[in-house]
């Protein structure tokens, strides 16, 4: 209990440093979206105080208060839930726009992280058990993959699959003239297939990692006293192989993957921006171009809570697969 708990604590105040950094680091950047929504009505008319005075409300911000007492406005309404107007998507506000983006990154980067991390691993534990058999040979083939710049594979599995066999679409997340969405058998195939080559890319991409780390592993692991004791037992060679060996060769890749799943949302700009998806990764993009402030934060927002969730949920799994980290604290 007192583990779980200065867990807690730790991560609680992980999140409030995060999200002082997301109010102060903005306001310390060049540029004002207020001023860039003033100059795009300044086309319009003349502006007056008033105007701006509203838009500033409006925003989420308000200049005529000393910084701390935005700070703690700030504070409230993230509790709130209130993240403040997008001026990308204006007069969207901010959550509507991250609730409508965020499930298509989950379903499309979670999803694919999960598989290849579940292959990767799989195949790695094979190919450590087995060295010098064909699997443990395609290991250098599969991280060759991973050594290719993401956005450049991206690009050829789109031309070859997309434009040149037609087997896939070229971009967009669903087909958006023949279904509708909800929760049709036809809208979710028609998801499933738009994804599956965006989600091809990055399994192809990132499985050769997972299947290098986790093959290094066995291999070191398999040399330990305890593995030589439970052959000299007579224990079958597959439970050795699961129980023994691989148990203790997959923690530092829980690890690793608790940082990718962590970094899902923030590793989705390149995948989304190749293939057009309609993701929080594309809304991030777009929030950049036009100096949304209050788009940014919130989506950085979202980017914090599933690091440190992520973290959490591993950092607490651990403690079930490796009790002398439960022991140590």
């Amino acid at each position: 209990m007192r583990h779980l708990l200065q867990k807690l604590g730790f991560y609680l105040i992980a999140l409030w440093a995060a999200i002082s950094l997301n109010f102060f680091i903005p306001r310390w950047m060049p540029g004002n979206p207020v001023d860039i929504m003033l100059s795009k009505l300044a086309q319009r008319g003349p502006v007056t105080p008033e105007t701006r005075r509203a838009i500033e409300l409006l925003l989420g911000g308000d200049s005529s208060l000393p910084l701390w007492d935005q700070y703690w406005q700030y504070l409230g309404q993230v509790l709130g839930g209130n993240l403040g107007v997008s001026v990308a998507y204006f007069p969207t506000p901010v959550v509507q726009v991250i609730d409508q983006t965020l499930p298509w990154t989950i379903g499309l980067i979670g999803i694919s992280t999960v598989i290849s991390f579940l292959f990767g691993i799989g195949l790695g534990q094979l190919a450590g058990w087995k060295r010098g058999s064909w699997l443990d040979n395609i290991v250098p083939v599969t991280t060759m993959f991973q050594s290719v710049p993401y956005f450049w594979l991206a690009l050829i599995l789109l031309f070859a699959f997309g434009s040149v066999w037609q087997v896939f679409p070229l971009n967009g997340g669903y087909d958006v003239w023949e279904v509708s969405p909800g929760w049709s058998p036809e809208f979710i195939g028609s998801v499933i297939y738009y994804g599956t080559l965006p989600a091809l890319t990055i399994v192809i991409s990132s499985i050769g990692g997972w299947m290098l780390g986790m093959r290094n592993m066995m291999v070191s692991t398999l040399s330990e006293d305890y593995i030589v004791t439970a052959e000299a037992k007579g224990l079958k060679p597959r439970r050795i192989m699961t129980s023994y060996a691989a148990r203790n060769a997959v923690l530092p890749s829980v690890a690793g993957f608790a940082i990718s799943l962590g970094f899902v949302v923030a590793g989705s700009i390149v995948t989304e921006a190749v293939f057009s998806y309609p993701g929080i990764g594309s809304a991030l993009l777009q929030a950049v171009n036009s100096n949304d402030y209050a788009l940014m934060q919130g989506i950085f927002l979202v980017i914090t809570l599933s690091v440190l969730g992520a973290n959490l949920l591993v950092d607490l799994l651990y403690t079930v697969i490796d009790p002398r980290t439960r022991a140590r604290a």
